[in-house]
């Protein structure tokens, strides 16, 4: 079966589907209001089942791709979680490389997320994806629950978690000490997050369609930023104006790039909303941009 692409489902169908996603209705409200448009032999029940993410298609990087080397990792988060597990992953080669910390959307460490740490190795980087979810016994495997599971959690221990794992990669052996972040959606908004808690660390930061900080905390950012923004995701992009107004009014170096009619969560690649165009562009960006702040 053929890839289904956003341009198969009604924009308003892939709206409804974004505040389902992100726990701004429940499957049932979803299931009800989704009705309208459950059509051509689909029931809504169906239609979850084609918007939802499809991890097969997720594999860009196999984990035992002989470039890298991947292995799960436990690092420690005192005024967090305490442990937490995340996937560590290299280059081959025995050496220093610049780092990045891999955030994961609402719903903790999935495959899709491993495969984009996987990416950075291949592309030369440390990469590592923790997994929020670790006090309450990781990723279960199914995005439903790993989104009920997160909601859960403390917000500001999940921080601690990420600023713990950006302080391991800092030091850790195999690292040139140089440290970027990469997050998505939540992520997106954790690696704004870490911008300002942790500027003296956080020396590259690149956040997909992610929450902005608060005006007031903009000039604490010390790190160059790559924003990206999907066109059609009116929710997350209302936050861009005074975010830029803070941005300039500071003279933080930034770069944005909004990529016309596309959606939410539009560089991944495990459900109808990923765009190939925007999302290869976006990564090329993205890594090109680690290059040249992490060397």
């Amino acid at each position: 079966m053929a890839r289904e692409r956003a341009q198969d489902f009604d924009q308003e169908l892939l709206d409804l589907y974004d505040d389902y996603a992100h726990g701004r209705m429940d499957r049932r409200e979803f299931a009800r209001r989704a009705a309208t448009f459950a059509v051509a032999g689909f029931t809504a029940e169906a239609l979850i089942e084609r918007l939802s993410p499809n991890y097969a298609l997720a594999q860009q990087v196999a984990p035992g791709d002989e470039r890298i080397h991947a292995e799960y990792v436990t690092y420690e988060s005192p005024k967090g979680g305490g442990k937490i597990k995340g996937l560590l992953a290299r280059p081959k080669a025995e050496a220093r490389y610049p780092a990045v910390l891999v955030i994961h959307e609402n719903r903790g460490l999935n495959p899709y997320i491993e495969d984009v740490a996987r990416r950075l190795a291949v592309a030369g980087f440390l990469a590592l994806a923790p997994d929020a979810l670790t006090p309450l016994g990781g990723y279960p495997g199914n995005d439903d629950q790993g989104r009920a599971m997160q909601a859960k959690r403390n917000s500001e221990e999940m921080t601690e978690d990420f600023i713990a794992g950006a302080e391991f990669l800092k030091a850790h052996p195999n690292s040139t000490g140089k440290v970027g972040a990469v997050g998505f959606c939540f992520g997106g908004g954790m690696v704004n997050a870490l911008a300002v808690r942790i500027p003296a660390t956080i020396a590259a930061a690149v956040p997909f369609y992610g929450r902005q900080p608060r005006a007031e905390d903009v000039p604490r950012i010390e790190a160059p930023l790559l924003i990206h923004y999907a066109g059609l995701d009116a929710r997350v992009n209302e936050g861009w104006p005074g975010f830029e107004t803070a941005l300039k009014a500071s003279g933080k170096k930034y770069e944005t790039h909004i990529y016309p009619n596309v959606n939410h969560g539009f560089h991944n690649d495990t459900t109808p909303r990923y765009d190939k165009q925007a999302a290869e562009l976006a990564w090329e960006r993205t890594i090109a941009f680690f290059k040249q702040h992490l060397g």
